[in-house]
């Protein structure tokens, strides 16, 4: 028997056994009314005592009369109390710490119960056992906006009150499925979590590659150390074949592709770095994913169609009912701290075709200041004004201004050379951040591409408008053609907003295929991993 289903056994009986050993659960062993009086006000006052800390456990109860959903002696209570411990002891199963529940502490804290007051004791500490898991498995272990300030996104949290009820009214073993994501991409890489387990139990793909360079034609030892470890990462069937020949070939060029590298069938520098990434460190990747996939586990859904961008994958996805239908590279921020691209949700709302670009502040003082300063005349494709926004006369010279007293602002003009392209696409957010094209095309060859400063520049900017706006044109391409044709800037409403989300994967799954990675760019899933271990999250497979 398994140690959940061992768990699992024990609270059943132990659920039984609770109310036989202390005789205050069953209506068969009445007390006089006044000992039933002083009774229920133990119980009532180790409740209400406890509750202060969470307003909406505090609300259910009140709105109950403080009546238990634990601890009576009904076969509904008791099968709450078995679902619970068995839920908990899968807690290592999401990613999550389990220590934080605990579910043995609180089966001896169930054993202890020896009066009223202890069981409205124990009422309380199985429903903050409850709404914790609930609130994590569903929503998140962290508050990520505590871990990186690149990370905008506020937990998710269900009301306390909203959890409390549905497992007071519903089927304790269905209240608990539904907490998780119910996300394809949770699935798999739960799935995926478990897979590597079993690989690092024994001990992991392998020798690593230590050659610095194989190609076809090549053979000897490192060709044999290559083809093995593919083997054992399933991206090549069982040969003895010592030659990088073209079935080799291929199975290189498809581990490229799942990792974001170029993908030319040698065996370089880069690609063998990826191979040999233990694969210890891929399931911290996997964890850490499916951490941020409770993150984004709204209850309204992502939307039937919102826009994507996997900040590390350096692409922007439309996703209609759940299908890619189209998808474009992108550029996005720096490694630099402060222009780094954060991730946060909003909503799509307009395009604008041949836009002015406003220079953010950061940009003007730091960076165009200091060159008008020296030279007046310099960034003259930039148009200085002032409040009103007057064009300013640079013969007066700006030598008197430093970054905190420079009163201007500084604006490009639509045109060929502006520095969002023809269209830009927006989303309006506090951090200033949106889609847009881009003259400098050059980038999008790179395989990494964070190179702006915080913004996204796409690709194919305007295959992106054009599907954007098919659902409210029958010739989006001609109706985009005719507004930039005008020179000026025009903004183009979308009839249906459409939800944008800035997400940031080291780990991903294919609906068909094996799992995708890719560089943690920022450090970003380095210090969630920390954090998590921190919380008390353990890697499966690892020996103690």
């Amino acid at each position: 028997m398994t140690k959940s289903r061992r768990q699992f056994s024990t609270a059943l009986k132990l659920g039984l056994a609770i109310g036989v050993s202390s005789g205050w659960m069953f209506a068969a062993a009445p007390q006089p009314a006044q000992a039933q009086s002083l009774s229920l006000t133990g119980y009532k006052l180790a409740v209400a005592e406890s509750l202060s800390e969470d307003e909406g456990m505090a609300a259910f109860y009140r709105a109950r009369g403080f009546e238990p959903i634990w601890t009576s002696a009904d076969d509904a209570a008791t099968a709450r109390r078995a679902a619970l411990i068995e839920a908990l002891s899968t807690a290592g199963n999401h990613g999550l710490p389990a220590r934080r529940y605990d579910p043995t502490a609180l089966m001896a804290m169930m054993r202890a119960v020896r009066s009223d007051r202890d069981r409205g004791q124990l009422e309380v500490e199985l429903s903050r056992a409850y709404l914790q898991f609930a609130h994590d498995l569903s929503g998140g272990a962290l508050d990520g906006r505590r871990i990186d300030s690149g990370i905008k996104r506020p937990p998710v949290r269900r009301p306390s009150q909203e959890l409390l009820e549905a497992l007071a009214t519903g089927e304790p073993r269905a209240v608990f499925r539904e907490l998780a994501p119910t996300t394809p991409e949770y699935t798999r890489l739960m799935r995926e979590k478990m897979s590597l387990e079993r690989i690092v139990a024994r001990g992991g793909w392998g020798a690593p590659v230590t050659v610095g360079k194989l190609e076809p034609g090549d053979s000897g030892p490192g060709v044999v150390i290559l083809r093995d470890r593919l083997i054992e990462m399933e991206y090549l069937k069982p040969t003895l074949s010592p030659r990088y020949d073209d079935t080799l070939r291929n199975a290189v060029l498809t581990f490229q592709k799942d990792h974001g590298l170029a993908a030319d069938g040698v065996a370089g520098p880069s690609t063998l770095s990826a191979l040999n990434v233990p694969a210890v460190e891929r399931l911290k990747s996997v964890i850490v994913a499916m951490e941020r996939e409770r993150w984004i586990n709204f209850a309204e859904g992502l939307g039937e169609r919102h826009v994507k961008v996997n900040i590390v994958d350096f692409h922007a996805s439309i996703i209609d009912d759940g299908k890619v239908t189209f998808e474009t590279r992108s550029v996005v921020g720096h490694k630099d701290t402060d222009r780094r691209t954060p991730e946060f949700s909003d909503v799509m709302e307009f395009m604008v075709i041949n836009p002015s670009w406003y220079v953010p502040r950061s940009i003007v003082v730091n960076e165009y200041l200091p060159q008008l300063r020296r030279n007046p005349g310099a960034v003259s494709h930039l148009v200085i004004t002032d409040s009103r926004g007057r064009q300013v006369n640079r013969g007066h010279g700006f030598a008197q201004y430093s970054a905190a007293s420079f009163p201007f602002s500084m604006r490009q003009p639509p045109g060929p050379r502006n520095a969002l392209g023809q269209v830009k696409f927006m989303f309006p957010n506090k951090y200033n951040i949106y889609l847009h094209d881009t003259p400098s095309k050059s980038l999008f060859s790179r395989t990494e591409r964070a190179f702006s400063h915080g913004c996204i520049r796409l690709a194919d900017p305007k295959d992106f408008a054009y599907a954007l706006l098919a659902l409210q044109t029958d010739d989006p391409e001609g109706f985009f053609a005719s507004r930039l044709r005008g020179g000026s800037e025009s903004r183009v409403n979308l009839e249906k907003p459409v939800p944008v989300h800035l997400i940031y994967r080291t780990a991903f799954s294919q609906a068909k295929g094996k799992m995708n990675y890719r560089a943690d760019v920022y450090g970003r899933d380095a210090k969630i991993w920390d954090a998590l271990a921190a919380a008390g999250v353990v890697l499966g497979g690892v020996e103690s």
